[in-house]
């Protein structure tokens, strides 16, 4: 019989989701520690979906600007990002400079900013670590 006041214990797929929040949360939420902390290390891949869906319960402008970026890059690039690619231009470093901006720019609610945005979005494909 479950009880609703025990805890469950963590499965392995709840915890990487935790990995990946805690990622972005250092990544996009929090740019001061993020320089502070060690770069995360993006390995595997997680549903797309499902990343974007934390992205979205951590930050309505962060989910914002990463289906922009999504967007213009299979508009331009003609090909779709994984979902550790994206992982990897929020998290390393300071993250993709326009995928920043465009979380940013999403943040303010600029669509024009946006849309002068995705035609700078870059389509040499980064080196997975």
């Amino acid at each position: 019989m479950d009880c609703p006041s025990i805890p469950r214990r963590p499965t392995h797929r709840s915890q990487a989701r935790l990995a990946v929040v805690a990622a972005v949360v250092a990544s996009v939420a929090l740019p001061a520690l993020a320089q502070t902390v060690p770069e995360p290390t993006v390995t595997g891949d997680v549903p797309m979906a499902d990343y974007l869906a934390l992205l979205h319960q951590i930050s309505p402008a962060a989910h914002q600007g990463a289906q922009a970026y999504l967007q213009a890059i299979e508009r331009r690039c003609h090909r779709s990002l994984t979902s550790r690619e994206l992982r990897q231009a929020m998290t390393e470093g300071d993250g993709d400079p326009v995928l920043m901006a465009m979380i940013r720019a999403s943040q303010l609610l600029d669509g024009p900013g946006l849309s002068r945005l995705s035609e700078q979005v870059s389509c040499a494909r980064k080196v997975a670590r």
